[in-house]
């Protein structure tokens, strides 16, 4: 390598280069020198040589590589720290700059100062109303201007207090103005909108504020600001607030009873009507024509949710632009709005259709569809309590409306639960009714007492299996109609006066032998379906009673021994009397001797 690198002279002639490098080869020279001249010695020679310049060239190439890299890195670096040096230049030329203003300021009189502030004031504001969000470009601006204030005024927390009292009373008080007068008159859901909307991003402007220094009480400075832009639309804000949830649930009721073809019928109140309520409610007589509502229960869980929804965002406006001395009376006034569309123009109604809806106790095949009243009045009374506790009881927790709310509601909730009491009361009237005459229409003398007893089959009877088959349908749709305590309430009543009504059948009748049996057999499977209420007092009641059909049956010689059982020994003696009685041979001297 060494050896070639000699070879290279300036300036580099190829030819000449050839020509050193053969006459330095052995055997390279001519013919007449003192070595004879050796072709392939010299193309050995030439090849060894081409392979060092190859190398030489990879190496030369690579240290290129690199140096134009270093180049390149020290190009930049050197023109990042010209930026630098540039930029620092410029900080220095502001400083200069804000240094001549503040010694300027200085030296003007009182007046000159102010009209400087003025000027500096309506500059500053030049450009920086640029994005859709007036708000956002008001913060940026007070920002920038607070770290230049200090350096420019002597008093710059009045500087700024200026700005941003230019920037409230003038700025944004005609944007405010400009949004809301559109709107104030024609569209008052779109005014409150937009009136919560503009106050919620003023308040949160005013706090992004309190960071800076604004010389006085800046609390107070910036809330008569706010008072400033919006007393002319919070001095009658209820108001507005108040016509139109009432407007707006008017309309989405009577949607809903125009989607149903519904003309709602007017419930009187006072006079004869409560006459009538009243009679009602003590003799659980229908007064009045049975409607039929076709099934239809008039409660709907989208309206009720659509009103729940106007109203929790009535409460949210109310508690953000209401004065703190007004929210409670304010707050009571949305609540009283929300009782009378809610629970009285939309349950109550229902509840009154349903009452009037229910049949007489004797109308056979009778569609009992009040239970779905309850169903969707139980579901709907839930979602009136949790708006009750989340949005109203924070706005009035500390004032003495508490006491007025609580008692508002605990008196709609017992008119509702009144009412749903008389309808479920007359519900179960009408379900024995229908048992009484699935047993009147099935239900055979010679049941009980066959005219062949050698040709009995002892099974319970198809009276018995339809009266068994009605009952638990209507087990089934009570445990899905309520819930908690009032399943088992509701569950007793219709167990106490199914089993009453049974009690009852079986006394007018009278028994053979088999036909004793039979009644036994019908009374066991009673007391199956009894155990569906899971109520222990019903299935005691039924347990006595199957009890009571084995006097039909037994022996005359063991009646003392029976009716002296665990489950008989505690009844009236007139009660196994009468059971004794029913018995066929009941009058044969020798059974009334046993029993006496």
């Amino acid at each position: 390598m060494a050896t070639t690198a000699e070879l290279f002279e300036e300036p580099f002639v190829a030819d000449e280069y050839i020509e050193r490098l053969v006459w330095r080869t052995p055997g390279g020279g001519s013919r007449g020198g003192p070595e004879a001249f050796d072709p392939k010695r010299l193309l050995e020679e030439f090849v060894n040589h081409i392979q060092e310049l190859q190398i030489m060239d990879e190496r030369i190439q690579r240290k290129v590589e690199k140096l134009e890299q270093q180049c390149q890195k020290e190009a930049k670096e050197f023109a990042k720290k010209v930026q630098e040096l540039q930029k620092s230049n410029q900080i220095k030329e502001a400083a200069d700059i804000i240094q001549k203003l503040h010694l300027i300021a200085q030296e003007l009189p009182f007046d000159g100062y102010s009209h400087c502030v003025d000027v500096y004031i309506k500059q500053c504001q030049e450009g920086a109303y640029l994005r859709n969000d007036i708000f956002e470009d008001a913060a940026i601006l007070c920002q920038r201007v607070n770290k230049q204030v200090g350096d420019i005024f002597s008093n710059p927390e009045t500087v700024l207090a200026k700005l941003i009292q230019n920037v409230f009373e003038i700025k944004l008080q005609s944007f405010v103005k400009d949004q809301l007068e559109e709107c104030r008159k024609s569209d008052a859901e779109q005014y409150l909108k937009s009136l919560y909307d503009l106050y919620t991003r003023t308040t949160n402007l005013s706090s992004k504020l309190m960071e800076f220094n604004l010389g006085t009480d800046k609390q107070t400075f910036l809330s008569k600001l706010i008072k400033s832009i919006f007393i002319s639309y919070l001095e009658n804000y209820i108001e507005v607030e108040t016509g139109y949830l009432k407007s707006r649930s008017a309309m989405i009721l009577q949607r809903y009873y125009d989607s149903k073809n519904h003309q709602k019928r007017s419930i009187g109140t006072g006079g004869i009507q409560d006459l009538k309520e009243r009679i009602r409610q003590r003799t659980n007589l229908p007064l009045g024509p049975s409607i039929d509502t076709h099934g239809e229960t008039f409660l709907s869980q989208e309206v009720v949710v659509n009103l729940l929804q106007e109203t929790k965002q009535a409460f949210e406006r109310c508690h953000r632009l209401s004065d703190p001395s007004d929210l409670p009376r304010n707050a009571f006034r949305i609540f009283t709005i929300l009782v009378e569309f809610l629970c009285i123009e939309h349950i109550d109604y229902a509840l009154e259709t349903g009452l009037a809806g229910i049949p007489s106790s004797d109308s056979r095949n009778a569609n009992l569809y009040f239970l779905d009243v309850v169903q969707q009045a139980n579901t709907i009374f839930h979602l009136f309590d949790k708006q009750f506790n989340d949005h109203l009881m924070p706005l009035i927790s500390s004032s003495p409306k508490l006491s007025e709310c609580l008692q508002k509601k605990k008196e709609i909730i017992e008119q509702m639960e009144m009412k749903l009491d008389t309808g479920i009361d007359r519900t179960l009237n009408c379900m024995i009714g229908q048992m009484k005459h699935i047993l009147a229409a099935e239900q055979k003398k010679t049941d009980f007492k066959p005219e062949d007893e050698n040709n009995v089959l002892i099974q319970y009877t198809n009276a018995c299996v339809k009266v068994c088959t009605y009952v638990r349908k209507q087990v089934e749709k009570i445990k899905n109609s309520m819930d908690g305590k009032n399943v088992d309430t509701v569950l007793m009543e219709l167990g106490v006066r199914f089993h009453r009504l049974i009690y009852e059948h079986l006394q007018q009748y009278s028994y053979s032998c088999m036909g004793g049996m039979l009644a036994i057999c019908d009374v066991a499977e009673y007391r199956k379906c009894a155990k569906d209420f899971k109520i222990p007092m019903v299935l005691h009641l039924f347990d006595t009673l199957h009890a009571l059909c084995n006097l039909l049956v037994v022996a005359p010689d063991n009646l003392k021994q029976v009716c002296s059982g665990e489950q008989l020994a505690n009844l009236d003696k007139n009660i196994l009397h009468s059971f004794v009685q029913l018995r066929a041979d009941y009058r044969s001297a020798r059974l009334a001797r046993h029993f006496s």
